[in-house]
């Protein structure tokens, strides 16, 4: 297979330099060039013709978004945001979503080599969910290149309990989302209503950015949209959006559901990962869960759709026409996991349905 073809684009030097020795070690990617504004993005782009660009979004003589808006009247080369994590940084981020880019990744520092090897795996597999949403899946998925173990939602709980019985009668709903996630769940949760029962999301999405994606649904839609803090209890019409870096997962005491927001490994490549979500809710719901697997590259929830399948939870995957990147779906379905495959403009009256 060909390398994908990557320009990065940035008006800082370092951040060039890291981003295309991050995404060279790739095997699978290539960056062919780098620029340090849109314009001169724009001039190499007539003689360099790449898969994926990688832009910052606040850059000099031509801003990110503007940047995006002409790539997608033209050329509609997937467009990745490398944003800062300030709240200005993030809010554009969250905007240039709405205006086409395809996802977002906070810009990497000089840190522990632990933060620079979780950087290269995000950021590459990012990239790569990028390039397969080109023309919506009709190219070969490029190879996930491990150089480390990949690690399950065992590192951060027990599997759920064969005979696990759940006494409440309150339903809860968890739901997994990546690449294309961000509309595809404005979408989902502008169609409930303010009583829908109370929803926890994993968006695998970067640090700090989630509070600000949490307050554009929130200011959209008739239900309450905050980013999940430690202890939040879980109740109708809220939904708890998981912070970027932390995993999220759903415990119960009593007939209160709340979540419980904690450090740990990456699993299944991501923090937060929907494995884990899931399987806590498998574990603490049982029956009384809804489950939502939607658009996104990999197999984060697979395993996990499948314990709750198992815990006799209703199980619901979004079909492949209109997902981005049919990746985590598909591998749920391929497990056994899934009751029900639906297009997303039906999966908010069925997750109502199933909750009743």
């Amino acid at each position: 297979m060909e390398r994908i073809k990557v320009m990065v684009v940035d008006d800082s030097a370092v951040v060039r330099q890291t981003l295309k020795d991050l995404l060279d070690s790739d095997p699978a990617i290539e960056v062919i060039a780098v620029a340090s504004d849109p314009i001169f993005a724009l001039k190499k782009m007539e003689t360099d013709k790449p898969d994926v660009i990688v832009s910052d979004v606040e850059m000099p003589r031509m801003d990110g978004l503007s940047f995006l808006r002409k790539i997608m009247e033209t050329s509609r080369v997937p467009v990745v945001i490398c944003s800062s994590k300030t709240e200005g940084g993030s809010d554009n981020a969250i905007k240039a979503m709405e205006y086409g880019a395809v996802d977002i990744i906070q810009k990497p520092k000089l840190g522990t080599k632990q933060f620079l090897e979780e950087s290269r795996v995000e950021i590459c597999d990012v990239v790569k969910a990028a390039y397969a949403s080109r023309n919506r899946r009709r190219v070969p998925l490029p190879p996930i290149h491990d150089v480390s173990p990949k690690l399950t939602a065992d590192v951060m709980l027990a599997a759920p309990g064969i005979n696990t019985i759940i006494d409440t009668t309150e339903k809860v709903v968890v739901v997994g989302a990546s690449t294309g996630g961000t509309e595809a769940l404005r979408e989902f949760l502008e169609a409930l209503p303010e009583d829908t029962p109370g929803i926890v999301i994993v968006q695998h999405m970067p640090e700090h950015f989630t509070a600000a994606f949490a307050r554009r649904l929130d200011g959209l839609c008739r239900v309450g949209v905050k980013e999940a803090s430690d202890n939040d209890t879980v109740i109708r019409g809220r939904v708890l959006i998981a912070p970027g870096n932390k995993h999220t997962l759903l415990k119960r005491s009593g007939a209160r559901y709340y979540v419980e927001v904690k450090d740990g490994p990456l699993v299944c490549r991501h923090r937060p990962s929907v494995d884990v979500l899931f399987r806590s809710a498998a574990r603490y719901a049982g029956g009384n869960a809804v489950g939502v697997i939607m658009t996104g590259m990999g197999d984060d929830g697979s395993r996990g759709m499948k314990e709750l399948h198992d815990a006799r939870a209703r199980t619901i995957a979004q079909n492949e026409e209109s997902c981005v990147v049919f990746g985590m779906p598909n591998e749920a379905i391929k497990l056994g996991g899934v009751d029900i495959v639906l297009p997303l403009d039906r999966i908010a009256a069925e997750v109502l349905k199933s909750a009743r």
